[in-house]
């Protein structure tokens, strides 16, 4: 712990030393953060957001949300399949379920259940940033948004062209256990952009393949995306957006182990989505949209041999309509929303079911005077199982310097329980339709500190989860059962900063370097029981990039470090070297260099050393 403090003071001494010298200012345009209502650049912001963007997502070696997201300090990713596969997302120590994932600001939630959140079709070549936001924001984001959410921001097109990408990869070892032939992985992607003055439209397509990198994880990924921007005017803008994936994948011991070493599972996403901005006058802005996602989720525990025996489909539907609003006064702003939700489910364990949310905003923002900004809201919300409930929330901050803000806020939410949690039955894990709602309340203080190449942010925050859900039992041969477990009490600490170094107009250093702690105690725990769940949280986390550029030439190194609360400490470290010749680039990828054995979920080993090769074509 110690260590890990010096080595951040020490790159913040570092940082300054270098900075004295070197005084050289380069403009960017800054970062604008487009909440549901209001628009605010991110300097500006009140709030504790990671922004990862599109600059960053071309240098790492990741080819999907999920290794992307696994750079981010505070976010931890636990992975059952590696590149893209199956993985769970949490922010600061909450569960997969508590984090809500948006897509242009349209909430992608999974009734059946969070493991499936991050099955999105989209290329990280059509990402133009990620906003990661801490905290519970329910009067921003409304349910599920209990300790945190991610925003996911494509690009608009500005010239037209064609994409045309593949990768080879492999770890060199040979399934000993079924076929003997050495695992590998390729993949292949194609795409098309048309950008016209008055509108632009994109279509990615995508295929991966691989023999796994163990017995029965083999997988085959197909990806197809589809995006729209029409300007019918300079008052009018209208969004839409098509994905659907289709992921088959050797599932063994993801769910079961050790009895699960031959199981499988398919899962089927389809979405769409209709967004647009509309200014009625030069003061009132209003911003409807409508979205649609179908999941289907087929778990065969003994794989493709036996089909008619332990066997779990689901067909989930998930319809969603918002309206939101903003309209500037003569001090501040006022904006309000409302959305309704409509989820069913049909399964052959689970049953079927169906519910309604119906949810309110209102917020307010103002100077109150020229140093101290303020956000204050909250969300009303009806669930056709769990009635109303209201979530207010306040964010400020106060500009001490120009390159000096403390930011702080207090916010609550809540999580409606998933149909898995409520009405599983299968063997091993059994629902519990007598749950009652999470509840969140959080406060945060920070501050951000912002000169030139150096960039240090620092928060604190103590949350408080209510009838916090996890899958318990009390004895290993009984099944796992959904229950509100008690009160999660958490103290958590965030440290991020960022350095470059210019040592030409084309030639510079960055440095990212993030530290996470978490402290968490349960109390008023009901029972003394084994947690399923509760029990793989982080404790420590440590992430780091370094990054060079000279022209075109990129070379990248990444580290992470990860403690859970239980189970041993582990050191991930990547490596990517690229290099742009006119409109081709080609690119080589080490994962997991030192070749650590590390495990995210349950019982699951991730992957070995694992190197790839690509090359890609882009003409936009």
């Amino acid at each position: 712990m110690t260590k890990v403090y010096l080595a951040v003071l020490g790159l913040i001494s570092a940082a300054l030393n270098a900075q004295a010298q070197n005084d050289s200012i380069i403009n960017i345009n800054e970062v604008i953060i487009q909440d549901n209502r209001f628009s605010t650049p991110i300097s500006k912001k009140n709030r504790n957001i990671y922004v990862i963007d599109k600059t960053v997502i071309e240098k790492l070696p990741g080819r999907s949300i999920q290794e992307v997201l696994q750079y981010a300090n505070g976010v931890d990713i636990r992975q059952r399949g590696p590149f893209g596969t199956q993985a769970d997302v949490s922010i600061d120590g909450g569960s997969f379920e508590q984090t809500v994932v948006l897509l242009n600001g349209t909430k992608i939630i999974d009734p059946q259940t969070a493991h499936n959140m991050l099955n999105i079709p989209i290329p990280v070549e059509v990402i133009e940033r990620i906003e990661i936001i801490r905290g519970p924001a329910a009067f921003i984001y409304g349910v599920n948004s209990l300790t945190g959410a991610i925003n996911i921001i494509t690009k608009k097109p500005t010239e037209s062209g064609v994409l045309v990408s593949s990768y080879a990869g492999s770890n060199f070892e040979k399934d000993s256990q079924d076929t003997g032939d050495t695992f590998f992985g390729t993949g292949i992607q194609l795409g098309a952009v048309l950008s016209k003055e008055k509108h632009q439209h994109s279509i990615f397509a995508s295929h991966d393949k691989s023999n796994g990198y163990r017995y029965n994880t083999a997988f085959e990924n197909n990806k197809i995306f589809y995006q729209g921007n029409v300007q019918l005017n300079n008052s009018n803008e209208i969004l839409s957006s098509f994905g659907y994936i289709n992921n088959g994948f050797g599932a063994n011991g993801f769910y079961a182990a050790p009895g699960d070493i031959n199981s499988s599972e398919v899962i089927q996403t389809t979405f769409a989505n209709l967004q647009s901005r509309h200014a009625i006058t030069e003061n009132w802005k209003i911003m409807p949209r409508v979205s649609y996602r179908y999941n289907y989720d087929d778990y065969r525990y003994y794989g493709i041999a036996n089909l008619n025996a332990g066997r779990s489909q689901h067909y989930t539907n998930s319809i969603a309509a918002e309206l939101n609003s903003t309209v500037k006064l003569s001090k501040g702003e006022i904006g309000f929303g409302a959305e309704f939700r409509n989820e069913d489910i049909h399964s052959s364990n689970i049953g079927d079911h169906d519910r309604n949310n119906v949810g309110i905003y209102a917020e307010y923002r103002t100077n109150f005077f020229e140093r101290l900004s303020v956000n204050l809201g909250t969300y009303l919300n009806y669930n056709s199982d769990y009635k109303w409930q209201i979530y207010p929330g306040i964010d400020a901050s106060y500009v001490i310097t120009d390159e000096f803000k403390i930011v702080g806020n207090v916010g609550t939410s809540q999580r409606i329980p998933s149909f898995t949690d409520l009405y599983l039955r299968q063997t091993g894990n059994i629902g519990n339709p007598d749950l009652d709602s999470e509840n969140a309340f959080q406060s945060e203080i920070g501050f951000k500190f912002n000169k030139r190449k150096l960039t240090f942010n620092a928060n604190y925050f103590y949350r408080k989860i209510t009838n916090y859900i996890d899958w318990t039992r009390m004895v290993t041969t009984v099944p796992w059962q959904s229950q509100n477990t008690g009160d999660l009490s958490t103290n958590g600490l965030n440290l991020r900063s960022t350095y470059r170094i210019d040592f030409a107009a084309d030639s510079r250093l960055n440095i990212v370097l993030g530290y996470s702690y978490l402290d968490a105690e349960f109390k008023n725990s009901r029972t003394e029981t084994y947690s399923k769940y509760l029990i793989s949280s982080l404790k420590h986390q440590l992430t780091n990039t370094i990054d060079y550029q000279y022209k075109k030439f990129s070379v990248l190194f990444a580290t992470r470090f990860n403690e859970r609360v239980t189970g041993p400490s582990y050191w991930i470290n990547d490596f990517r070297i690229s290099q742009s010749i006119k409109k081709f680039t080609v690119f080589a990828d080490a994962q997991n260099i030192f070749n650590t054995t590390y495990f995210e979920v349950g019982a699951v080993p991730l992957p070995s050393r694992w190197f790839s090769l690509g090359v890609k074509f882009a003409s936009f």
